[in-house]
């Protein structure tokens, strides 16, 4: 790669920019250019590219767009999650909101979306609250659904292997109870349990559809740490089609540093990044 090529032109850089926000709705500043370069840097290598320019070349042409998107939009991407992560908000679904919200559903299955799912840490969290939670409450049902924009963390997540540190979080007593261990002493992995796996529908979403495709609406959703990579008028579109994804009386759990404050939504706020559908609005 010459040193003409070493970086991505200021405009190619602005098209990257402008194709990245219509498709999956993130905005990247200028600050993000060298982020940029050193992520597309890995699909250079499995394009056999031997330059910037020759990307967006590729990228820009019509079987290029088509074929290359996915890509490009999985390596944007930010996936960061954990087990267990803002345990107070599984402390709130235990010992809230499954008792509210299955005293009201006459029977039927709980349901659940973990919006931004990443590599799969929040909805096996979910998958473990709610089976205990079933140990004690014989006819309770739930299901759970999973998403993310990015096929690669999917097809992890899907799996459901992690390293021994990456589970650290979870209990030891749960961590016996959900996760098989190798037969190989030396192996850092361990897989979640087939009953665990079985309860979760991973798909692809792009928040940027203008339909979501829930077939029904969930009785609470957890979209985390996700709508701090948009702008501020694509976040509350976000909101509004997630909050029509939620039953009335149904919880959405944010992360703590995104605030719904002065935005027109059918929700009210709970508690710390925590916000309830209001009964009736649409």
């Amino acid at each position: 790669m010459s040193a003409r090529d070493e970086y991505i032109s200021n405009r190619d850089y602005a098209r990257l920019c402008e194709l990245i926000y219509a498709e999956a709705g993130i905005h990247l500043g200028t600050e993000k250019k060298t982020m940029l370069e050193v992520r597309i840097k890995r699909r250079l290598k499995v394009l056999n590219l031997d330059s910037y320019g020759r990307y967006c070349d590729y990228l820009f042409g019509h079987k290029g767009l088509k074929d290359e998107i996915t890509h490009l939009i999985d390596v944007v991407t930010t996936n960061k999650t954990d087990f267990f992560r803002e345990p107070k908000h599984f402390d709130f679904l235990a010992n809230r909101a499954l008792p509210e919200r299955t005293e009201c559903n006459d029977g039927r299955q709980f349901l659940i979306w973990s919006a931004g799912c990443s590599t799969g840490e929040e909805p096996y969290t979910m998958a473990i609250v709610l089976s205990e939670y079933a140990l004690t409450h014989p006819g309770f049902r739930f299901r759970i659904q999973a998403s993310d924009i990015s096929t690669v963390v999917l097809d992890k997540a899907e799996m459901g292997v992690y390293t021994n540190e990456i589970v650290a979080p979870v209990p030891l007593t749960l961590r016996r109870k959900y996760f098989m261990r190798s037969r190989d002493p030396n192996c850092n992995r361990v897989r979640v349990v087939p009953e665990l796996r079985k309860c979760i529908e991973f798909r692809r979403l792009n928040f940027m559809d203008s339909d979501y495709r829930i077939p029904e609406k969930a009785d609470a959703i957890f979209c985390r740490n996700v709508i701090i990579y948009f702008d501020r008028p694509t976040q509350e579109r976000i909101l509004q089609k997630l909050s029509n994804c939620l039953l009335p009386g149904g919880y959405l759990f944010v992360g703590h540093s995104e605030t719904l404050h002065d935005m027109n939504l059918p929700l009210t706020p709970v508690a710390p990044a925590l916000y309830r559908r209001i009964d009736g609005k649409e």
